[in-house]
């Protein structure tokens, strides 16, 4: 997979159509013998998707490529244009960017579980009971208000939700190759956090010193009383969407982690919805003044994990039945996809493509409504994930004929 490699004189500058893309997370699915043989999709009453569909193009994606179970960052990153074997991100940006850091280039930054360690310093709870955020947040200003800072190095914490944390380490000369701590087991001590290349020591010696004085300020709590890390990484920007594509874009998205890669490609998060149907409230009050509009819902996924195919099926028909609600903004552009498949019967990211509906008029429809069978049968065929950005410019007016 390459990157979507636009010349600047191919892209229409300043074209005032409209691009939306409906993510429903996880979408891509596997036929389950109670729904005799469909997939989620296939099973749940999808009036609205079906009729749209009907007079859409329809395909499947491989947002990193046949046989690779993408991550849900590179599998937006793919939805974007953007290559994701070529832009490594991880996690720890991704989250810190969520919750609202302002990163500087080479700031490191990792995901932190609050967790419960026993008197032996052995992991007893990997997410300390799944604490409020009321309590979690104080903890995190506890530690805030008293951790000792390493010499040229600034180290903070910002709460994200319940036991979920953010490290942010700043300073200059930070690598990011280091091991996880957590072992993702209980009974069990945590791991050490080591370098694996020359430049990343000094991080390692950080982050371990940081985990000692957190078990050590926090020793008086009896259930958060330490953290686990992983997802370290580092922060380098990355060229933008109204840069790459004259994009001015919005994200709708509750979960962090959606928020920060929204952000890394330059899209403007304005708010943070509560449920579904604020996300499309969000996008009717916000989307409409935007080129490109990204709607991001987190059930599907979720429900594919727990192996609730019915859970599933209910998430996809909760967002059927608020497709009006999109359709009536009237976009150029409607996309609706998944970043990954998660199917029920799997209970995990798995490397199955995943279903996508193209709507424009000048899509040439393939009908059969909207499910991984009809959309085998399309005519966008299978492709990959970083080709979509390019059908939506060109079905929304903004690609100019290549060549003479």
């Amino acid at each position: 997979m390459t990157d979507l490699i636009l010349p600047d004189d191919q892209v229409h500058r300043g074209h005032d159509t409209r691009i939306v893309l409906v993510v429903l997370d996880g979408l891509g699915g596997l036929p389950h013998a109670d729904a005799g043989g469909r997939t989620e999709l296939e099973a749940a009453r999808t009036p609205n998707l079906d009729a749209l569909a009907d007079r859409s193009s329809l395909g499947m994606i491989d947002p990193v490529g046949p046989g690779i179970t993408p991550g849900s960052g590179p599998g937006h990153l793919s939805l974007f244009g953007y290559d994701p074997t070529k832009y490594i991100i991880g996690r720890g940006v991704l989250s810190a960017l969520g919750v609202g850091i302002d990163l500087h280039a080479g700031d490191l930054a990792a995901r932190l579980n609050l967790a419960t360690f026993d008197e032996k310093g052995l992991v007893a709870d990997r997410r300390a009971g799944r604490p409020s955020d009321t309590q979690g947040r104080r903890v995190v200003d506890k530690l805030n208000s008293s951790l000792r800072q390493p010499e040229g190095f600034e180290v903070s914490l910002t709460h994200e939700k319940e036991h979920r944390v953010v490290l942010l380490v700043r300073g200059e000369g930070l690598g990011a190759e280091l091991t996880d701590t957590d072992p993702l087991e209980e009974g069990v001590p945590d791991l050490d956090c080591r370098a694996t290349a020359p430049g990343s020591e000094r991080s390692a010696e950080i982050v371990r010193d940081f985990l000692a004085q957190a078990r050590e300020i926090l020793a008086d709590e009896p259930a958060l009383n330490g953290f686990l890390a992983r997802g370290f990484a580092t922060y380098e920007r990355i060229p933008t969407l109204q840069e790459r594509f004259g994009l001015s874009a919005v994200a709708l998205a509750k979960y962090p982690m959606y928020r920060g890669v929204a952000k890394l490609v330059g899209m403007e998060v304005p708010a943070i919805p509560l449920n579904v149907e604020q996300t499309v409230a969000l996008y009717q009050k916000n989307g409409p003044a935007r080129a490109f509009s990204f709607l991001h819902f987190k059930d599907t996924d979720t429900k594919g994990h727990d192996g609730d195919f019915d859970g599933k099926v209910d998430a996809i028909e909760e967002i059927d039945a608020l497709l009006p609600r999109i359709l009536d903004t009237e976009p150029d552009v409607l996309m609706v996809t998944g970043d990954h498949s998660t199917p029920a019967v799997y209970k995990e990211h798995s490397w199955h493509a995943v279903p996508v509906l193209l709507a424009s008029r000048w899509a040439r429809p393939t009908g059969g409504g909207f499910g991984e069978s009809a959309c085998r049968r399309g005519d966008l065929g299978r492709f990959r994930g970083t080709d979509l950005m390019a059908l939506a410019l060109a079905h929304a007016g903004r690609l100019v004929k290549f060549g003479a």
